[in-house]
């Protein structure tokens, strides 16, 4: 997987010229990966301030996306509220799951918008100036254009609060829950990355992956954040075990809502979301060595 490719396009403002970069361990020998993190901050960093120079347009577009997505909850406490529970799921229990999702997806997102966005790096050639830093691809990518995510984070929370609250005050569910949840947001945000990050790879053999992330992403984030017991069984198998979703929220909440299959199956969920990173970061590393630069 080591070895010296050669990248053609006007990789510098000079015109055409080729460069020959370095991939796989051999770029990194000598590197020191307390460096490679004081620069991913200083990217963050940058990305911010950038960002807070309009602060109007980062206050209004804070309110904004979150008025959406407590509108797009609301519709659905209205109906449960109007038919009752769906399928044995109370309208707590489904803004529970549907807050957790919210959450994990923001910490993904918050912290590595720029792997969904991977189809205009390597549509564009913007991902031969990435090879050329001192420090690895994917952590040269993560913080690029880094986005603060203020209007999902406030409606997860109040969202979480207010079903947590309810759940609690009934007596359904102790204050281990709080804990226990902030444990499976984690978990869940290493599980969205990972399927965000083995989807992004194959843009490295078809170039446009926009439309598979409408389905890996997108559309299984929204279908995750009901019961799965609603859907087809070949369809909650396909969101435990081929884009494993589930394993975000309605595993651990089976557990953490309704006491069941014991405290162990917040054991395999952080196991699953291991194995999900590490297989995904292999699948990657493999994938940029297939890499074929379209210039720029």
């Amino acid at each position: 997987m080591g070895g010296t490719r050669e990248i053609d396009g006007n990789i510098s403002s000079g015109g055409d010229r080729s460069a020959s970069v370095t991939t796989g361990p051999n770029r990194f020998i000598g590197a020191k990966p307390a460096s490679w993190l004081n620069l991913y901050r200083l990217l963050i960093r940058t990305s911010i301030k950038s960002r807070m120079q309009y602060k109007f347009n980062f206050l209004l577009g804070t309110v904004l996306a979150a008025l959406i997505q407590i509108s797009e909850f609301l519709m659905i406490a209205i109906v449960l509220d109007k038919f009752g529970a769906i399928q044995g799921w109370s309208v707590y229990e489904i803004g529970y799951l549907f807050a957790v999702m919210t959450l994990s997806k923001t910490l993904y997102r918050t912290f590595a918008e720029e792997v969904h966005h991977l189809e205009k790096y390597l549509v564009g050639g913007e991902l031969d100036q990435l090879l050329t830093r001192p420090m690895p691809v994917l952590l040269a990518l993560m913080p690029q254009n880094f986005r603060l995510m203020p209007g999902e984070l406030l409606q997860g929370g109040f969202i979480l609060c207010w079903s947590l609250g309810a759940m609690m005050h009934s007596g359904q569910v102790g204050w281990t829950a709080v804990p226990f949840t902030l444990f499976i947001i984690v978990t869940g945000a290493v599980i969205l990355f990972s399927i965000g990050l083995a989807t992004a790879t194959l843009g490295f053999w078809t170039t446009r992956i926009s439309e598979l992330q409408n389905f890996t992403e997108d559309a299984a984030h929204t279908a995750a954040r009901y019961p799965l017991t609603l859907y087809p069984k070949w369809m909650s198998s396909l969101f435990l075990f081929v884009i494993p979703v589930g394993f975000v929220n309605y595993v651990p909440s089976l557990y953490i809502l309704r006491g069941e299959w014991g405290l162990w199956i917040l054991a395999a969920t952080a196991g699953a979301a291991a194995v999900c990173l590490a297989a995904s970061l292999r699948f990657w590393q493999f994938g940029i060595t297939k890499y074929q630069s379209t210039g720029s």
